[in-house]
């Protein structure tokens, strides 16, 4: 954490370069201007009392802007400064998947915004839900009117590439448009009463107040995903962004409180507490919140589950994903090569959905791992805002650290490392500032998924191989490890798929045919088995979990009698 007297200081201190112009190009697009001081709290009102927040930018090491949450006059600001600084300054939190550490809301500012919103939601929870869905409506309009900005804003801060940045938002905008006709789909049931004239009902109704901690990876889209349902469904909900990608979750706000704001509903029904690990407790432990949606680490994930659930609140968690893809010799190469390439590659490997585990058939090894290294070989470095670049950086040095140590652990195993496993050196500024990593293909001795190599998810783009004979054996190694969020199998061999996505098949919550592992669309509900969390977000019937249901047993009769033929009358 970043003391005030160590702001003073940096203040204090010559300028070492300007902030760059891709960055100034990117933040003046959304209004965050050099010198603009902005918030880095919203309650329905902007404010702050909390500590320093700096946003690093991962490609270049610049640190892009402070989140200053002065007390002074009760002012929080952020501030983009002209000033470069080494992420490896800031002081390492214990907070999911290797975010940096940052500022946190002031104590008396995070119970204010809890407070905000349980009112907010005692507002919302009576505006009918096709309303809700116009809101809806104008907040996928307001954020596909920035989808460029806010994708490039993304690659800025997070440091995916450019088109993934840009699809990231279309995520938001796709959440969106389906909540839209959801508002006027969250039925309920009838359900047939055993006496004569009474009905049951199964009914829906707003849950309360729904607190989202995202990860830095999907800085926007996850977000997207559980308020896009939580409002249709007529909860409040309270953001609590990474600490290291501020920007992206103030440039969001900034959009969906404009929309909030025009339409008469209270700020606080979307509300935004930047900050680190103790803000993160804080909302976890608050009896404000009835359910919080968590993606992160397996780690913390379960300190966040035993945490809410010993108050009796709903939890849905999104954690780990070591995912697998299995070839088949039947496959298509043309379709499996590519697809493993982007699953592993993709986001430098930063995907709860990346490709870290490759089990090829013995009888095309040689042919699928030739092809594959030629793509590996053939990919350089980028900046992620040049439409060109297809690898962009780590995002913090700690998850440098991440890789280095999953590559050493290889290398003292004995596995082979057939590409990778290395930084790049000598880059050409100001790329030279960056967390650029080889990506990495090993393989392993022998395949044991009670070793740390195959069931410890590696947040990095590293990919280890293993050979087997039969399908049975590849589902089994599938099957072997804790986590269980996305798998895919290539096959062309309809009794390979019956298999594969039947009860001996594999057992992740994504069980994708000719598929990578990355890369859902948002129509189905997203999410993973075992120790990945079972939470479900997204699609498919994810929005029940954001709605309280209550049976209701109407009798609309002359009588009362009791179910299942009970007597109760003193007959005497």
């Amino acid at each position: 954490m970043i003391t005030r007297r160590a702001l003073t200081t940096l203040r204090r201190a010559p300028l070492h370069r300007a902030l760059s112009s891709r960055a100034s190009a990117v933040l003046s697009a959304l209004d965050l201007q050099s010198g603009r001081e902005l918030p880095g709290v919203y309650d329905g009102e902007w404010g702050g009392s909390g500590e320093v927040l700096q946003s690093v930018c991962p490609t270049t090491g610049e640190v892009l802007a402070r989140v200053n949450t002065r007390a002074e006059g009760d002012v929080s600001e952020l501030v983009v400064i002209d000033l470069t600084l080494d992420a490896s300054r800031l002081e390492r939190l214990d907070v999911p998947r290797g975010e940096s550490a940052g500022s946190r809301a002031s104590p008396a500012e995070l119970e204010r915004a809890l407070e905000r919103s349980r009112e907010a939601y005692k507002v919302f929870r009576n505006v009918p839900a096709p309303k809700r869905g116009e809101i809806l409506r104008q907040i996928r309009e307001a954020l596909a009117a920035k989808r460029e900005a806010l994708g490039a804003l993304i690659s800025l801060e997070m440091g995916k590439i450019r088109t993934e940045g840009v699809g990231e938002v279309q995520e938001f905008v796709d959440i969106a448009d389906y909540a839209v006709g959801l508002s006027r789909m969250m039925n309920g049931r009838v359900v047939a009463s055993e006496r004569p004239g009474h009905s049951i009902l199964e009914v829906p109704n707003p849950l309360g107040v729904v607190a989202v901690l995202s990860a830095f990876n999907f800085p926007v889209a996850v977000y997207g995903w559980n308020l896009a349902l939580s409002l249709a469904a007529g909860n409040a909900t309270l953001w609590k962004p990474a600490p290291s990608t501020p920007l992206c979750s103030i440039a969001v706000t900034k959009i969906v409180s404009g929309v909030l704001e025009r339409n008469g509903i209270p700020g606080a029904v979307a509300g935004l507490v930047t900050g680190g690990k103790d803000v993160g407790v804080g909302v976890v432990e608050s009896k404000l919140v009835d359910m919080v949606s968590f993606t992160g680490s397996e780690a913390v994930g379960r300190q966040v589950g035993e945490a809410v659930q010993s108050r009796f609140g709903k939890v849905l968690l999104e954690l780990g994903g070591n995912n697998a893809a299995v070839v088949m010799p039947d496959a298509d190469l043309d379709m499996a090569v590519p697809s493993v390439f982007f699953g592993a590659v993709g986001t430098a490997g930063q995907r709860c959905t990346s490709t870290r585990r490759l089990y090829l058939h013995s009888s095309i090894v040689q042919a699928f791992l030739s092809r594959l290294e030629s793509l590996y070989q053939s990919v350089r470095p980028g900046d992620p805002l040049d439409s060109a670049t297809l690898l962009g950086p780590l995002h913090t040095r700690q998850a440098m650290d991440i890789y280095h140590n999953a590559i050493e652990r290889l290398q003292k195993s004995g596995a082979e490392i057939l590409t990778g496993g290395a930084a790049y050196r000598d880059l050409a500024a100001p790329l030279d500032g960056g967390n650029f990593v080889m990506p990495t293909i090993a393989i392993p001795q022998e395949v044991d998924v009670r070793d740390p190599l195959w069931s410890t998810e590696t947040f990095a783009p590293v990919l280890c191989v293993g050979v087997f004979d039969e399908l049975e054996q590849a589902i089994e190694w599938n099957n072997g490890v804790p986590q269980g969020l996305s798998s895919s199998l290539w096959t062309r061999d309809i009794r390979n798929v019956g298999k594969w996505i039947g009860p001996a098949g594999s057992d992740a919550g994504i069980v994708n045919v000719n598929v990578g592992t990355s890369g859902a669309e948002i129509g189905a509900a997203f999410g993973g088995n075992k120790s990945t969390g079972w939470g479900r977000e997204s699609g498919g019937d994810a929005w029940k979990q954001y709605v309280r249901w209550s049976a209701c047993t109407l009798n609309f009769s002359d009588a009362a009698p009791l179910a299942q033929g009970v007597q109760f009358a003193n007959t005497a």
